[in-house]
């Protein structure tokens, strides 16, 4: 069978995904566009042998409707023949445009494709694609209640019995990871530089707080408890914060795809191949623990173990989710997001798929690991699930 595997992979460094962010004032496709050149320069392939550009964005609105891969790839100067769509797995977009590209090329239907993903929270807010809409009012026939992701987050903390302490300790863990590895150089293979309005040349992640403790993120204030809230979730003691979740991001990632054949006919060395896929849908209403069949479903495809796996990234859009997975399969926790996650890494939405790919790759070249596995929480209670095996 054609085996798939990943070329190279890049990302931008985080922005703040709010108004006057390092990356607020450029534009999404020139973000995503950034990471198509460097992925061309970094190669040397010829852009008019991709056979399809596969873009993960959460907020297809505004800068960023209208195909925003098709749009990206055009800026980047891709020969016009090349051609995009754009995907919405709500959080695990561009994890599953990696799933797509590779099993097109595991399907034969690709030699080569480029995995992407881009979200620019400062100019797309989240949600901003609903506009004025009720796009779930409908459910409300089959579910009761469907809360907004904090309060998945706490559901989960409640039933794993995860305390504002565990969470905390987690989260500041996050940022004094990533704090660390990013001083040494680390992540300066994974990273483009991109040039700023003003011309300054952005390669560190803005989201990371060095000096994060567990001690400064205790005097935050639980961010979704309200009155209403308390009486409705009894069980809840509302430990979710600011501190313990993934910040509001702007950043794009994106990988180069194809058969090993290809890779080798075209003088390139590959860095992992892709080894087991899974996807599932959870429920709705607690959303997020969705990492957990996903996991299960992909062990049992790749015929591994948890123990057989070197690293695994799970997504931290909320302390509670990575835990909560750790607790279900008694992973051992310095495999789990060893160079810290998305609290301190940053959360934009379409980018985080390949994002997670690129530092769990960085994490297996730099310790010599031979498997990797990476799981995401996304909208509407569904997961994808990725293990990936270093060449």
């Amino acid at each position: 069978m054609t085996s798939a595997v990943i070329v190279d992979i890049v990302r931008t460094a985080s922005g703040k995904g709010k108004p006057g962010g390092a990356l607020s004032g450029v534009h999404p496709a020139e973000l995503l566009a950034s990471t198509l050149r460097a992925l061309v320069e970094r190669t040397g392939i010829d852009p008019s042998l991709v056979d399809d550009v596969i873009t993960g964005c959460v907020g297809q609105y505004g800068d960023q409707a209208q195909n925003i891969g098709r749009t990206a790839l055009l800026v980047a100067g891709f020969p016009v023949s090349v051609p995009a769509t754009t995907v919405d797995r709500q959080c695990g977009s561009s994890q599953q445009a990696a799933h797509f590209a590779a099993q097109g090329v595991i399907a034969g239907a690709y030699d080569i494709a480029i995995a992407c993903g881009v979200e620019s929270m400062s100019r797309v807010p989240m949600g901003s694609a609903r506009g004025t809409g009720d796009p779930l009012g409908p459910l409300a026939q089959r579910f009761a209640s469907l809360p907004n992701q904090g309060i998945g987050a706490e559901l989960i903390a409640a039933r794993w019995k995860l305390d504002r302490e565990t969470l905390d300790a987690y989260a500041a863990q996050s940022h004094q990871r990533a704090a660390a590895y990013g001083q040494a150089g680390g992540f300066d293979k994974d990273i483009v530089p991109i040039t700023l309005p003003d011309g300054a040349i952005h390669t560190v992640d803005e989201t990371v707080r060095a000096s994060t403790t567990a001690e400064g993120l205790a005097g935050l204030k639980p961010s979704f408890q309200t009155e209403a809230m308390s009486a409705q979730y009894p069980e809840i003691s509302w430990s979710i914060t600011a501190g313990n979740a993934s910040p509001l991001t702007d950043g794009a990632s994106a990988a180069l795809i194809m058969s090993e054949e290809r890779a080798a006919a075209l003088g390139l060395t590959p860095r992992a191949r892709f080894h087991s896929f899974a996807v599932v849908g959870d429920d709705p209403e607690i959303m997020l623990t969705g990492p957990i069949p996903a996991t299960h479903k992909v062990l049992a495809k790749s015929g591994l173990t948890i123990d057989d796996i070197d690293a695994y990234e799970v997504n931290e859009a909320f302390a509670s989710v990575p835990l909560a997975w750790a607790r279900e399969f008694n992973a051992d926790l310095e495999r789990l997001n060893p160079f810290g996650g998305a609290i301190a890494l940053g959360h934009p939405l379409g980018a985080s798929g390949t994002r997670l790919m690129s530092t769990l790759l960085n994490r297996l070249e730099t310790t010599g690991g031979r498997y990797g596995l990476q799981t995401m929480c996304e909208g509407g209670g569904m997961a994808n699930a990725t293990i990936i095996e270093r060449i």
